[in-house]
């Protein structure tokens, strides 16, 4: 398989719509055994002229994509490549208007198809991090709109009595980072409450493992079950070895993509967008070693096999479909 490092390399090489579909396949078969998706037989044909195998055992056809975040999408595998090469390796995320001057389809399915990217983004189990030991950062950051930038009837409604205030307009999203291996875990949760942030950390973090938090109550519960050091930060942010310095910079690289790139996110979509900065963040570098855009992009193009995400489930509509 050729090594491809660069974006002008990856352009070359995937304008080959075989090179692509040979590509995705040694991704998703490396032995170089396709699987059907029908009856799970290795025992095939490969139809050159309509670029898909046939089985040997139940008679049907099947392509790269099915079984993928690709199927059933009509935008060919060269423009599907170059989109995940583009997210999967541009720092600050990228914009579904750029996608769409950049690959030629509309700003609707560009929006669409970084959405399944984004899913394949996400790994399949989450794996803990932390244990023997090492240190974990734990934190919760809030993300909505500014309040400086809000209309003077939004204010005045965000300020009622009794609305919830400022924070209404905000989704809460919490992480844990792992120092030694510089990786990090996030989600959206609905609440920072103890039983929820405990749960998060329970999920995500690995029995004797060293917790370093700030003095937020949701943490309180914490030193049951990990060896757990606060700084407070109403009298200062790093105190020797103790500090949440690690995670807040995640956050700010979070909230330049959020801010900058992306501008507006629904709270229904903002899961996705997290595990997209999830993901360049913890495939940085492997040990001391950088991790190139071409190891990155084929790490997620990996991972394409076994996720679906409908048009009707990204809009929030599947559930309306199946009740009518």
């Amino acid at each position: 398989m050729k090594q491809i490092k660069t974006l002008q390399q990856a352009i070359q090489h995937y304008s080959d719509e075989q090179a692509c579909i040979d590509e995705a396949a040694a991704m998703r078969w490396p032995d170089g055994k396709p699987v059907c998706p029908i009856c799970d037989k290795r025992e095939h044909y490969y139809l050159a002229t309509q670029k898909r195998w046939k089985c040997k055992g139940c008679g049907k056809q099947f392509s790269v994509k099915v079984g993928t975040i690709f199927e059933d999408s009509p935008i060919p595998l060269n423009k599907w490549l170059l989109a995940m090469w583009m997210i999967s390796n541009c720092k600050n995320g990228v914009s579904s208007y750029e996608i769409h001057r950049a690959i030629g389809i509309s700003q609707k399915s560009a929006w669409f198809m970084l959405q399944r990217l984004r899913l394949a983004m996400r790994p399949d189990p989450i794996t803990q991090v932390g244990g023997n030991g090492s240190i974990v950062e734990a934190d919760e950051t809030v993300i909505g709109g500014k309040l400086k930038f809000m209309h003077q009837r939004r204010k005045r409604e965000m300020g009622m009595a009794g609305s919830g205030g400022f924070k209404r307009n905000k989704t809460i999203v919490m992480g844990v980072k792992d120092r030694h291996a510089s990786e990090v875990r996030a989600t959206v949760i609905p609440y920072a409450g103890r039983e929820t942030m405990q749960a998060m950390v329970n999920e995500h973090v690995k029995p004797e493992t060293v917790m370093y938090t700030d003095a937020h109550v949701g943490y309180d519960h914490l030193k049951r079950q990990f060896s757990h050091e606060v700084i407070n930060h109403m009298e200062a942010y790093v105190r020797g070895n103790v500090h949440t310095n690690g995670i807040e910079n995640f956050w700010s690289l979070l909230k330049r993509g959020l801010n900058g790139t992306y501008i507006a996110v629904e709270p229904f979509h903002l899961q996705r967008y997290v595990d997209e900065q999830v993901f360049r963040y913890n495939h940085r570098k492997h040990g001391n070693e950088k991790v190139s855009d071409g190891d990155r992009f084929r790490l997620l193009l990996s991972q394409v096999a076994g996720k679906r995400l409908t048009w009707a489930e990204v809009t929030g509509k599947a559930g309306a479909e199946t009740s009518n």
